[in-house]
């Protein structure tokens, strides 16, 4: 117990000092966090004895933590709104970001399989880094959050129809199978976001309380316990989390956002320290220009992603810019999708292939949030500039 106290305390203390250092710099903290993680980790420089399954649990509380955060931004008529008229933004999603994973996988002499499930690794973005970013980056309630927000759904949504299709594909089973894990997945979506729009003023008054520790227990524990239900159902934990924030509203919702903002910052950084945790810095240099090449397109395709689906929001083309710009992180479900291919023996190779990749794109992406808008006010500015008379 006391060594794991030890480790503990010090990777809190090491990501304080690293969140001070990046805030002085005025910058996000998550490229700081990863690296912690791949000093914590196997084949880094002190790796964790003890609190490595710690630190597992404490990194999927961190991304619910972030998703039902997200969620009480919004309510259920926004959700309904901006999904029904966003998803043709999905299918440009798929299609652009799923794509250049799936060419890759079969040049790389993969198979049809593995292009399926790189498919997947490059098309979903990370709704817990770019939920972290927007809040670094005040952006929470800027014009083009909702169709980012409405993006990231979407792709949660999908998830919840390609996670059993490519697990019955690496599985080798049947069609009855899968498609009963499907049905299975898109009906527990359905309750849920019935539920959550149907009857949220209902379920924010049962967990209303004046007793601050009491609306904290009740809310955390709602949430978790949906959460939980929902992943074992198939569906995304995100996505359960989401919709309890998108349930909760008025007065409970703003309590909760105060009660739960710092216990999101502190599990959120542990979520960033995991990733880092499970990448053995020895395994990256043999696929990095692959992964590299790779990240480059996709990063373009995101911000195009992005670009696309607040235009049709009617944004400006700042808001544009800023929209694709936060798009651009792959996270924890690109891992998810590498580890089934992974544990399937399809091919050993894209496991570390997709550390690196995602590792790239966490780092690359608040930088894209924070830069891809001035630097696209510049480049247009020289264009329309006029060239200086002879």
């Amino acid at each position: 117990m006391a060594l794991f106290l030890i480790e503990l305390g010090a990777i809190i203390l090491a990501l304080g000092i690293l969140g001070r250092v990046a805030s002085r710099l005025k910058f996000s903290p998550i490229p700081l966090y990863l690296l912690a993680g791949l000093a914590f980790g196997q084949g880094g420089l002190l790796p964790l004895a003890t609190t490595e399954e710690f630190v597992e649990t404490g990194a999927e509380i961190g991304v619910i933590l972030l998703l039902l955060m997200l969620g009480l931004e919004y309510t259920a008529s926004d959700l309904v709104r901006n999904l029904k008229t966003q998803y043709p933004s999905g299918i440009v999603d798929a299609v652009l970001n799923g794509l250049p994973g799936a060419i890759a996988a079969l040049l790389l002499g993969w198979g049809p399989v593995a292009a399926v499930a790189l498919a997947g690794v490059t098309w979903i973005s990370s709704s817990g880094v770019i939920a972290k970013v927007l809040s670094d980056l005040g952006r929470l309630g800027n014009r083009e959050t909702p169709v980012i927000l409405s993006v990231l759904v979407l792709e949660d949504l999908a998830m919840a129809i390609y996670l059993p299709i490519v697990t019955a594909l690496l599985a080798g089973i049947g069609w009855l199978e899968g498609g009963i894990t499907l049905a299975i997945a898109l009906g527990v979506i359905s309750v849920v976001l019935f539920v959550a729009l149907r009857y949220g003023r209902f379920i924010s008054k049962l967990v209303a309380s004046d007793n601050p520790e009491t609306l904290l227990l009740m809310v955390l524990g709602l949430t978790l316990l949906v959460a939980g239900l929902a992943q074992q159902l198939q569906v995304s934990a995100a996505v359960g989390a989401f919709l309890v924030g998108i349930a909760l509203s008025g007065e409970v919702g703003e309590a909760t956002h105060t009660l739960l903002s710092p216990l999101r910052d502190l599990f959120a950084a542990v979520f960033f320290v995991f990733f880092g945790l499970h990448t053995d810095p020895a395994s990256i240099p043999g696929v990095l220009l692959p992964a590299l090449l790779l990240a480059f397109v996709t990063a373009g395709t995101k911000i195009a992603t992005g670009y696309y689906a607040a235009r049709r929001a009617g944004h400006t083309v700042a808001a544009r810019w800023r929209a694709g710009g936060a798009l651009v992180a792959r996270g924890e479900f690109s891992i998810i999708i590498a580890g089934l291919a992974v544990s399937a023996g399809v091919e050993p190779r894209i496991g570390p292939f997709a550390t690196a990749y995602v590792l790239i794109l966490v780092v690359v992406g608040p930088l894209t949030a924070r830069f891809v808008e001035p630097l696209a006010r510049r480049l247009t500015d020289l264009v329309k500039r006029p060239a200086p008379s002879p």
